[in-house]
């Protein structure tokens, strides 16, 4: 393969989970060059990437049809050797299914997946059944082609990132915030955490700009001598790099939790609303996973989170802080 483009313009976490796939290719086709193909605002998680040629940058705010035919111009310029699409929904599936690439291969819940070369189904275990991480879903889309490589995920911070957040003392990290409601641990249960943190070990408080009120919110409400908001502060990558010299990163089922697997960072993640045979839990080597003991009927209430309870109990929630792992 000469020229190879890689696909997934969902969220943050969603592109960080399809970094193996990069990995994959590049250990099949050392000399290929690799493109990726993204929605704006996620770009940053390939800044300096040494295995990519270059990202594209698909900008919903120029208009949902502008910028799917500005994107589907500059893809079908590049004549690409293989297409590899990781979104399951529809405006990815035209432009593989249309960019006129010699092999495009994709997930068959695609609606557009009828004009690939290659399908793979996207199958979420089933209770009591293995588990099956999205990584290799990932990865299972081109194996018919580079075989079953392994391949982890990985995010490349620079080393100005290590430096622009190094810490000469013990420290912890912990996202407290998700988009999704039902997948957030309450406020009231990550001040008790913080406060369970031993005294030497400083505190810091990540997130995106949006989350520094709820973020500050927490912090004033500890009685930790020691917590600093770093949210809205630092880019992904120094994020992460921050994280990867953390004794432990306390995060719920959101992005976080795929950044600090990316680099293998040790990582306890709350599932709420949600369960790990989803297939989207730690995937590091360093991962561990708190979730509810309660025979919850009602849990999972779906794949993704929901903007409040549907029971309006959110029993889920009601775990303690004494049942996460202390630094």
């Amino acid at each position: 393969m000469q020229k190879v483009l890689i696909i997934q313009t969902a969220f943050i976490g969603d592109v960080i989970l399809a970094t193996p796939v990069i990995e994959q290719v590049r250990a099949a086709w050392p000399d290929a060059a690799i493109d990726f193909l993204l929605r704006k605002g996620n770009e940053s998680l390939f800044k300096g990437h040494p295995e990519l040629r270059k990202v594209i940058v698909r900008n919903k705010k120029e208009g949902k049809w502008k910028s799917l035919r500005k994107v589907l111009k500059e893809v079908r310029n590049e004549k690409y050797d293989l297409v590899i699409n990781l979104h399951r929904f529809l405006s990815s599936g035209i432009i593989a299914g249309f960019s006129k690439g010699k092999h495009i291969c994709g997930f068959d819940k695609n609606p557009f997946s009828w004009r690939y070369q290659h399908k793979t189904p996207h199958v979420i275990a089933e209770p009591g059944e293995a588990i099956v991480h999205e990584t290799e879903r990932n990865r299972q889309v081109a194996a018919h082609l580079t075989g079953n490589l392994p391949a982890p995920m990985r995010l490349y911070p620079s080393a100005e990132d290590y430096d622009r957040v190094r810490e000469s003392r013990p420290y912890v990290c912990i996202a407290p915030t998700s988009v999704w409601f039902t997948k957030q641990w309450p406020a009231d249960r990550w001040v008790r955490l913080i406060d369970r943190m031993p005294g030497d070990c400083r505190v810091f408080l990540l997130g995106a700009p949006g989350d520094r009120a709820a973020c500050e919110a927490l912090a004033a409400a500890a009685a930790h001598v020691d917590v600093q908001v770093r949210a809205g502060e630092l880019s992904l990558l120094q994020s992460a790099a921050l994280m990867a010299g953390a004794r432990m990163n306390y995060v719920n089922d959101s992005a976080p939790l795929h950044l600090a697997s990316a680099i293998d960072a040790p990582v306890t993640a709350v599932f709420l609303s949600t369960v790990p045979r989803f297939g989207f839990g730690p995937g590091g080597t360093k991962g561990q996973v708190v979730e509810t003991e309660a025979p919850l009927e009602c849990r999972p209430c779906g794949l993704h989170g929901f903007k409040a309870c549907p029971q309006g109990h959110f029993k889920c929630a009601e775990i303690s802080e004494e049942k996460f792992p202390l630094p």
